[in-house]
């Protein structure tokens, strides 16, 4: 199956087993877009080396950049500004919020259901405009970088960023009407590709795939960063294992994300959106790891400095790789229509994966 096939969202080739429909074994086969991200990352200083994270998980490209400048800036001692925090934990939720609404989209349309598709781009589109005013792009930002973030927020950021989300919230529950509460929708992903919390655990699973299996694992709650520590939100876990809950999993954590920009979107400190840093960034000898939460589950971003401008080396732990690993648990035993559900709801995006 694949690597041109639509349902796997990207280059990814499977070797499926069968018995009839029944599927035996899987086994993924990566290497179709490998570009050697992290000897890239070694080859560039540690301003530059953050843009070639925006191409791994391109759907959570802000929270990327924002886990190699916490890095970073764990490797100088840096403390940035209170409003570079804010900036950076209302950027990251409104990308997850893009990235959610996307999947949400494309998972109606994997599944048969044409119209989710247009109502989630409808509201994606507003944010996107929101990150092109601030960021310059819409996609791959490049817009947190040790220190803060390359811009200060555009004079329309607050203004538009309220009116996106309360459009978001009047159109929640068109979301349950047209998806949700289907019943071929419910058939097909009810008691389908169950993962248990001990599998997802010994996969290393992470995100809301893992939080569906009954797993507290949310690094904004176990290890907070930026502004996380001063907003309340709930961590949504749930104990169903299957596509349903999975998908059930994201749903609620897009009324979490609304419910945090809505915290702190009327309470931006002034000051500076950068600290003064040289130009030439020197960590000292060591070795530092800073993990955040995508849209997919946790990133780690661990650096080993030899004291010179690049990092000495670079490995990523991308949460698409592990929780593509689980895929063959969950799939064996299904049949091959329920394959395309479970990869929906694992939610993979193949350049975080195939690095």
């Amino acid at each position: 199956m694949g690597p041109q096939h639509p349902s796997t969202h990207g280059v990814l080739h499977l070797k499926v087993w069968l018995d009839g429909e029944t599927i035996k074994h899987i086994q993924p086969h990566l290497g179709y877009i490998h570009r050697s991200i992290e000897k890239m990352s070694e080859a560039l200083s540690y301003r530059n080396f953050i843009f070639a994270t925006s191409r791994m998980d391109y759907l959570s490209a802000h929270m990327n950049n924002e886990a190699c400048a916490l890095a970073v800036e764990k490797g100088l001692a840096l403390e940035v500004p209170e409003r570079v925090k804010v900036i950076r934990t209302i950027m990251s939720e409104l990308t997850r919020l893009s990235s959610h609404q996307l999947w949400w989209g494309c998972t109606g349309l994997d599944l048969g259901a044409v119209t989710p598709f247009f109502f989630a781009f409808r509201d994606r589109e507003a944010i996107n405009a929101i990150m092109e005013e601030t960021c310059g792009a819409r996609l791959t930002q490049n817009y947190m970088v040790p220190g803060g973030v390359m811009f200060d927020l555009h004079p329309n950021f607050v203004k538009r960023t309220k009116e996106t989300i309360n459009e978001i919230k009047k159109n929640l529950h068109e979301y349950d009407e047209l998806l949700t509460g289907n019943i071929i929708f419910e058939n097909r992903t009810k008691g389908v590709g169950y993962l248990s919390k001990e599998d997802a655990i010994s996969f290393g699973v992470t995100g809301p795939t893992a939080r569906a299996s009954g797993v507290s694992c949310d690094v904004r709650k176990w290890f907070p960063y930026s502004a996380y520590d001063k907003v309340q939100f709930e961590e949504i876990i749930a104990t169903g294992g299957d596509c349903y809950a999975r998908y059930m999993a994201r749903m609620e954590e897009m009324k979490q994300s609304v419910s945090i920009i809505e915290q702190l979107i009327d309470n931006i400190p002034e000051g500076d959106f950068q600290a003064k840093t040289k130009a030439v960034l020197k960590l000292p000898k060591g070795e530092f790891y800073q993990r955040v939460e995508t849209a997919r589950g946790e990133l780690g971003v661990y650096l080993v400095s030899d004291g010179a401008a690049s990092p000495y080396r670079v490995k990523y732990r991308s949460p698409g790789f592990s929780n593509l690993s689980a895929l063959a648990t969950m799939a064996e035993g299904t049949k091959i229509g329920d394959l395309v559900a479970i990869m929906a709801t694992i939610d993979l995006v193949i350049p975080d994966i195939d690095r």
